[in-house]
């Protein structure tokens, strides 16, 4: 399974991330948040990041041109749009954007089926929040498009492998604090999915 470590606020949290084999890493671009980052900020660490890395830019309630304008301010590779949207506004995107379902019912992940997206719980914040999906839901479902978000930490990761879900993106469950990551359950988690 590929891994998305998101939450990152600082560059030594971000080589620990990629050094212990991380696919992407995820910079939260929703003030709301305790793991906010600024654009200025996120630019500083993605200038120091070594190729072959993707650069995930979460947001929540911003326009396509905003989401465009900060994506390439940044250098971050990919939109991550965590909020409900319609077709069109992938349309007036023009970059590169992962859809997320914020799942409550078991139905809810068999939307968008076709294309790649995040399965993340629904909760009235977003994102973090470290609330678990019933992964029962996954069952008899084709999961090779999913990557699944929610509750997951290196205790529980490994159970995921029989689904055949793309990837895993984790935030507190790897976290020391909000927005600084404990090397060793980054470290622990990345191994156990990709064992």
């Amino acid at each position: 399974m590929r891994v998305k470590i998101c939450g990152i606020t600082n560059l030594e949290d971000a080589i620990l991330a990629i050094n212990a084999g991380a696919d992407a890493l995820g910079f939260v671009f929703y003030p709301e948040s305790p793991r906010y980052i600024s654009p200025e900020n996120a630019c500083t660490i993605i200038k120091n990041l070594p190729p072959f890395v993707e650069k995930v830019a979460l947001f929540v309630n911003e326009t396509p041109e905003a989401i465009r304008s900060i994506c390439l301010e940044t250098g971050c590779t990919l939109a991550q749009i965590h909020f409900d949207v319609t077709d069109d506004f992938f349309t007036h995107l023009h970059f590169p954007s992962l859809r997320v379902v914020r799942a409550k019912k078991r139905e809810d992940i068999l939307e968008y089926a076709d294309e790649y997206r995040l399965v993340d719980a629904y909760c009235e914040s977003f994102g973090g929040s470290g609330k678990r999906l019933n992964i029962e839901w996954f069952e008899g479902i084709e999961c090779s498009k999913i990557i699944l978000a929610g509750g997951l930490d290196p205790e529980n990761v490994a159970d995921l492998k029989p689904y055949g879900f793309y990837g895993v993106d984790v935030s507190s469950g790897v976290e020391a604090s909000y927005g600084k990551k404990d090397p060793l359950r980054v470290a622990s988690f990345i191994e156990r999915a990709k064992a």
